[in-house]
């Protein structure tokens, strides 16, 4: 029989793989971001994928990318939707869940 210390453990070890595929999904997907919106920006593609990895450690949540995105987009006088900026972030989300789970 399991003791509950060995449960709890496990409940602990499995909560941290969560954590830490989840983390490693969002650096997949804003590096994607920040690629796409580097192509429509015409900067450095890696360089400023750079930046929208960082700028996600601002705050909990997406906000602080869409933020950086947006304020980006209009300052490079790109014209993208809230609507597809967002549209973007989930696909690429689902894009780096899938990649992760090979």
């Amino acid at each position: 029989m399991t003791s509950m210390s060995d449960r709890e453990r496990a409940f602990e070890n499995k909560y941290a793989l969560d954590e830490e595929q989840k983390f490693k999904a969002l650096v997949r997907r804003n590096k994607a971001l920040g690629r796409w919106a580097a192509e429509l920006l015409g900067r450095d593609p890696e360089a400023y994928a750079a930046e929208v990895v960082e700028a996600d450690f601002q705050e909990a949540g997406d906000e602080d990318v869409f933020r950086k995105l947006r304020g980006d987009l209009d300052a490079g006088g790109v014209s993208v939707s809230d609507e597809e900026i967002r549209q973007k972030m989930f696909a690429y989300l689902q894009d780096a869940v899938a990649e992760l789970a090979r």
